[in-house]
């Protein structure tokens, strides 16, 4: 067993974020097909629908500050946790 040898398994679960995997031109024509070429502001309202806080997507630090919390030794005792870094979408 790992935890007998202290290792935590933990996982971080993103919701949109701000990279080039999310924020492109294929994903905002699949998201505002009404539009020709529909920009982040175009496709920021949409992809708020998918959170409970007011945000279409979260930056990558944010996610990256999950990790670093969980590396740290404030989580030394948390393991098998889903982290959601979701702004709410867990919740619709």
């Amino acid at each position: 067993m790992p935890g007998q040898h202290f290792i935590r398994v933990d996982s971080v679960l993103p919701t949109n974020v701000n990279t080039p995997m999310f924020m492109n031109e294929g994903t905002m024509k699949l998201f505002r097909p009404d539009l020709e070429n529909p920009g982040p502001a175009d496709f920021e309202p949409v992809a708020q629908f998918m959170h409970v806080l007011p945000v279409g997507w979260v930056e990558p630090v944010d996610i990256s500050n999950a990790v670093l919390f969980l590396a740290s030794d404030e989580a030394r005792y948390l393991t098998g946790l889903p982290l959601p870094v979701d702004a709410g979408s867990l919740l619709k």
